[in-house]
């Protein structure tokens, strides 16, 4: 007998997995869409750095991975490319960490199993026909294009190059960054508050990237070491590069009815989420928290919905819409603004932007207030 689902989840990377769960636990019948792969995985190093309401969120589901996998970053350090610098503590912020740097093989394992073990989701190979589709695809979605969705893409000329690193000092539970004239390096903390290994973001010119990707082992972890003022002694490559194209970008519609059909008591109709819905640039850390917040957002729209509505119910898509258009714009514009800001290379600029993360580290409560945002609290 065939089955009929209250809503189809095109992806089942992290966030469509994450939503999946949210809405089974509501008692609704979910498709995830997860078609089977051809060739085996590549070894991934990415790590995410994710804040409490990310935490929160996942814990509830049973999904935060073991603490072999989690990191705490207790302390957090940004340099320029002269002499300014910003300090953030957990302790000055009454928590207990700033973020958790995640190991994404581990998080993706977690969620993979809850749904294995979820009645009320059913894993298929191809889309099937309910009331609501939600598209977590990537920014490279198919179906946002075959909804004929305009995303707007704002490239940025750089690529992020992500890797693994063994370090002489260990971290010290401190997540480090420097914007330097080679670009954005980030050191994050892994193996806990004794380790010793670091998951590494360097955004960097798009023309630079295929030298650094085959350069000698060697001679990419010098040129790492010196990026990072050698703060945590010689560095030693641990695990493959792999690169990605960085870029703002942002859908003009994230929700809408499906093609072929109109509006109505019982509509088809379909919502975006996560990267399929807008891309950031990855010097925050906060692509896959906003990803993981549109998941809870919808799941909650959903939850308190009247009885009489259907989950394709448009009105309650566009309440979604709004409320996470609204959530993002703030960040969005942040990041933009900085990555601008740390490529140019004026003497002017040099020294306006130096000035200003000095004036930032003396702050007082916008400096408060902003590590608070980027921990998902006081939202």
């Amino acid at each position: 007998m065939a089955h009929t689902f209250d809503v189809c989840i095109r992806g089942a990377g992290i966030v469509g997995r994450t939503l999946a769960l949210l809405l089974a636990r509501e008692r609704l019948r979910v498709a995830l869409v997860a078609p089977q792969r051809t060739e085996a995985p590549q070894a991934d190093v990415r790590a995410y750095a994710l804040n409490a309401s990310s935490k929160q969120l996942l814990e509830s589901l049973r999904t935060w991975p073991d603490a072999a996998h989690v990191t705490a970053v207790r302390h957090m350090e940004v340099h320029g490319d002269v002499d300014g610098s910003v300090y953030f503590d957990a302790l000055a912020q009454g928590v207990d960490a700033l973020a958790w740097i995640v190991d994404v093989p581990a998080l993706e394992q977690r969620l993979a199993e809850a749904v294995r073990y979820q009645p009320q989701i059913e894993v298929v190979a191809a889309p099937v026909e309910a009331p609501l589709t939600v598209v977590c695809e990537g920014r490279a979605s198919l179906t946002r294009a075959e909804f004929g969705v305009d995303f707007a893409v704002t490239p940025y000329g750089q690529h992020a190059i992500a890797t693994r690193l063994r370090c002489e000092l260990p971290h010290g539970q401190v997540a480090r960054q420097w914007f330097s004239p080679q670009g954005i390096l980030a050191f994050l903390p892994l193996d806990g508050a004794d380790g010793h290994s670091v998951a590494v973001v360097w955004s960097l010119d798009h023309s630079q990237v295929d030298h650094w990707l085959a350069a000698e082992a060697a001679d990419f972890s010098q040129a790492l070491a010196d990026i990072s003022q050698h703060s945590l002694g010689q560095l030693e490559l641990q695990g493959p590069r792999m690169a990605w194209p960085l870029q703002q970008a942002i859908a003009k519609r994230w929700c809408g009815a499906m093609p072929g059909t109109a509006e109505g008591r019982h509509p088809r109709s379909w919502a975006l989420a996560g990267d399929a819905a807008h891309n950031v640039h990855p010097l925050a850390g906060q692509g896959l928290n906003l990803g993981l917040a549109d998941a809870q957002t919808l799941a909650r729209i959903l939850r308190t919905r009247d009885a009489w509505r259907s989950t394709g119910d448009l009105k309650l898509l566009r309440r979604y819409e709004r409320e996470r258009k609204a959530g993002l714009a703030p960040l969005g514009a942040a990041m933009d603004g900085l990555q601008q800001l740390f490529t140019r290379t004026e003497a002017p600029l040099q020294t306006l932007r130096n000035w200003g993360l000095r004036s930032f580290e003396r702050s007082g409560l916008l400096k408060d207030w902003t590590v608070r945002q980027a921990m998902g609290l006081d939202r």
